[in-house]
């Protein structure tokens, strides 16, 4: 059985491209990594890198086995959290992934509470889409996350906990000309490009059957600060969650557009995600309760 030092060092040598740089990344002497490396190839029975004067590359059992190194070395580490952990939240790591609009609020509130009664746990959090966010947490780079969940509820290898809607909306710059404007219409909106995260399919397909647009959203981008301050100083649209914008619209810096009667505005259909039939470490089940608290709080 190769051990799991021996695939940090293939890992750091995959990922470098060259012997000398992975062994300064692992703190070994250049002979000593490629000592290791030759005892996992043998010890696998095939040769895993070509080796060329510059770098070096993956061959095909290479590839494969980087892969499942990754998930064995991402297994390890949640083993040791996890024992890290168990009955001493003062220790471990917490990596965890966001959608857009859940990072923009309720994420970062849960995340206060957790840090205020539990300074010492290291957190990782990354911002994604929901599709990015699945083939992180299948390979197990992140142990949960919240986010758009619509197409991910029938998916067998998925535990999805619905939290609660927020109504869709377009939201704008104070004085932007369709404030003006009495009774909006698709065409009014049309006039203007849209700003947005990735939208799920059925969003988009309904949604462009209505306004005719052939890409939605024309301006796409998941994060939402800088989607906040593109709208700000143009007349761009954007498009959000009532509660990612509630505060900047009560301190005057955005304004929400009035309903569009041929343009629904859908709600939002957020969710917890993690894998499923595996239990969440004592970190995450703390998280997990304090995002389900400040879902609560923050619907209210």
């Amino acid at each position: 059985m190769n051990d799991l030092r021996q695939l940090r060092h293939f890992v750091a040598v995959a990922e470098h491209g060259h012997f000398a740089r992975a062994a300064a990344a692992v703190h070994l002497s250049q002979p000593a990594l490629s000592r290791s490396i030759q005892a996992l190839e043998a010890g696998l029975g095939c040769r895993l890198f070509d080796r060329g004067t510059r770098h070096v590359v993956l061959t095909a059992h290479g590839q494969l086995v980087l892969e499942h190194a990754r998930r064995l070395l991402a297994g390890s580490r949640s083993l040791q959290n996890a024992v890290n952990q168990l009955g001493n939240l003062e220790a471990g790591e917490l990596c965890l992934g966001a959608g857009p609009f859940p990072a923009a609020r309720l994420v970062p509130r849960a995340l206060a509470r957790l840090a205020r009664r539990y300074p010492k746990i290291h957190v990782q959090l990354v911002i994604e889409d929901w599709r990015s966010l699945r083939r992180r947490l299948l390979g197990e780079g992140i142990e949960l996350f919240v986010a758009e969940s619509r197409e991910l509820l029938d998916d067998p290898l998925l535990a999805v906990e619905p939290l609660r809607p927020r109504p869709g909306l377009y939201f704008c710059r104070p004085g932007h000309p369709l404030l003006e404007v009495g009774r909006l219409s698709r065409d009014a909106i049309a006039d203007y490009p849209l700003a947005g995260p990735q939208l799920p399919d059925e969003v988009v397909d309904q949604v462009r059957k209505l306004s005719g647009r052939e890409q939605l959203p024309d301006i796409q981008c998941d994060n939402f600060m800088v989607l906040k301050d593109l709208v700000q100083h143009s007349d761009v649209l954007g498009l959000a969650t009532s509660d990612v914008v509630a505060e900047s619209v009560a301190d005057g810096s955005l304004a929400v557009l009035p309903p569009v009667p041929d343009i629904p505005n859908r709600n939002s259909a957020y969710g917890l995600v993690s894998r499923a039939g595996h239990s969440l470490s004592p970190a995450a089940q703390a998280l997990r309760a304090l995002v389900l608290r400040e879902d609560e709080e923050l619907s209210a």
